[in-house]
Formats: C-alpha cells, structure tokens, sequence
C-alpha cells in the first residue's frame, strides 16, 4: 500500500520505490530505500511528514503515494 494510507505512529519498512528515475533518484537520497524504515508523524489531506533515517521530511500527496510499504 502506499505510504499515504500508513496509519499516524506506525513503523513500516519500505517495499518499492515508483515513480520516474529521476523522482526515485531524489527519494533515495533522502534516505527511502527499500527495506528502510519509515514512521508517519503527522499527516493532512494526503501530504505526510515522516521520519526516516533520523530526519523528518515532508511529502506532499504525489510524492509519498509513490513509496510503497
């Protein structure tokens, strides 16, 4: 599924990545790769924050439905 449809507090590792190789390319230099794990924050209308590697990033809708968990 998705990593919008990722519930709030939930610790999930991630399966794929999708999307063009250039959106992947800068999806994993942001730390989401796959077998990593991914903890949803916060989320609102779609867009998430999670926390990956340590850091907090910010995803809108487009971008975190193409990280598959």
């Amino acid at each position: 599924m998705p990593l919008t449809m990722a519930g709030i507090g939930e610790s999930n590792l991630i399966k794929k990545v999708g999307g063009k190789e250039e959106v992947r390319r800068f999806l994993e230099s942001l730390g989401f790769v796959m077998g990593g794990k991914v903890t949803v924050i916060s989320k609102l209308d779609g867009n998430v924050i999670v926390n990956i590697k340590e850091s907090r990033v910010a995803l809108n809708k487009e971008m975190a439905s193409k990280i598959l968990i």
